[in-house]
């Protein structure tokens, strides 16, 4: 059975999340509603819905033009396995000493990496994105340079990959990892589950630091946080707040025209830039407190 997607873009926050609480009301109803800002600089918001049948192109047409967003973009999606298709499509991805794997590739791991079992899943971090290859690579060269954290938050997790490096590396470290969306938390405790690390890496659900675990770790030496530019940059103070003096910061989702403004957030907050690394469109930021 076929799915179909409805998509348009517009300029205001605001506009953006009254059409999605419009199309909420629709006939026949969708399945599931989403808001986003598209993080290119536009200063564009994407609205999508996901339907069971054909939406009514008319209703999507009248709701486009009173909110003042371009008219809907619909597609059928077919009835793919796509984790299924993920799992075949992706290859194995080095990024400095680590390598990460999924199961269909197990028997493929080579001598003398830093292997991890990371499944595709719903969440994020498999490593092809140019954002989680530039964490694990600058992880590796602080690695390289004689950093020992040992004690280590991965905020935003997806996956838990960042974490699960961090923690592989240095066995003796506290690492902790947390994710605004439960699902992703669940993916991070299986992942860490099969990499024989459930016992090292707690993974628990919160907005930033805001969870009392998180706040009872603290202070970090090391912080992870592979998010989005506005994010990062709300949480600036609050990172402040959580790192050890001298302690390091791994910054990315971020693209590369967004990397001054989230810097300059930062170095209001007394972190100085010790390294950067640009891969394609994405931005990878290594910064030091104190």
């Amino acid at each position: 059975m076929s799915t179909y997607s409805a998509l348009t873009t517009l300029p205001d926050q605001d506009a953006a999340e009254a059409l999605a609480e419009a199309m909420e009301e629709m006939t026949p109803e969708p399945t599931g509603v989403g808001v986003f800002e598209i993080e290119d600089g536009s200063g564009l918001w994407e609205v999508g819905g996901y339907f069971l049948e054909q939406p009514d192109q008319a209703v999507l047409l009248l709701l486009s033009m009173a909110f003042g967003a371009k008219p809907f973009v619909v597609s059928e999606i077919p009835d793919i396995d796509w984790v299924a298709k993920v799992r075949r499509d992706l290859a194995p991805v080095e990024a400095g000493r680590f390598w990460l794997y999924g199961s269909h590739d197990a028997d493929k791991v080579p001598a003398g990496v830093v292997p991890l079992q990371i499944e595709a899943t719903v969440a994020f971090g498999t490593g092809h994105h140019g954002t989680t290859l530039g964490c694990l690579r600058a992880l590796d060269r602080l690695d390289a340079g004689g950093l020992r954290a040992g004690n280590v938050a991965d905020i935003g997790s997806g996956t838990g990959v960042l974490a699960l490096a961090a923690a592989r590396i240095w066995p003796d470290a506290a690492v902790i990892a947390s994710d605004i969306d439960q699902v992703a938390v669940e993916v991070a405790v299986a992942n860490a589950e099969i990499n024989g690390m459930a016992d090292r890496v707690p993974c628990v659900e919160a907005a930033g630091f805001d969870h009392p675990d998180l706040a009872a770790r603290a202070p970090y030496e090391l912080i992870f946080a592979n998010i989005l530019k506005g994010p990062l940059i709300d949480l600036a103070p609050d990172m402040a707040a959580h790192i050890a003096q001298g302690g390091h910061l791994i910054l990315s989702g971020l693209l590369v025209v967004q990397a001054e403004a989230v810097l300059a957030a930062y170095v209001a907050n007394g972190f100085g830039l010790v390294d950067r690394e640009d891969i394609g469109e994405w931005a990878t930021l290594v910064l030091r407190h104190g």
